[in-house]
C-alpha cells in the first residue's frame, strides 16, 4: 500500500513476455557470436590454403591421417 492507502500498482502482464524476449535475443546473440567465431577460424584456413598456392607450392592440402592405436 502507499502513503495514501491506496494498493501499489502492479506490474504489466507483459512483464513475463519480456522476460521471454529478454531470453530470446540472448539466444540469438550466443548463437550469432558461436557463427562468428565460426566464420573467421574458417576464413583463417582459407587464406593458409591461398598464401601457399599463390606462393606456387604444389602439396598445401592438409592431409589428415588418422592415428594408430598401439
Amino acid at each position: 500500500m502507499t502513503e495514501q492507502g491506496e494498493p501499489a500498482p502492479e506490474p504489466p502482464e507483459e512483464q513475463g513476455n519480456r522476460n521471454v524476449e529478454n531470453a530470446l535475443l540472448l539466444g540469438l546473440f550466443v548463437v550469432l557470436v558461436a557463427a562468428g567465431i565460426w566464420w573467421l577460424g574458417t576464413m583463417a584456413e582459407v587464406r593458409k590454403v591461398q598464401d601457399c598456392a599463390a606462393q606456387g607450392r604444389r602439396n598445401c592440402a592438409t592431409i589428415e591421417v588418422p592415428e594408430r592405436a598401439r
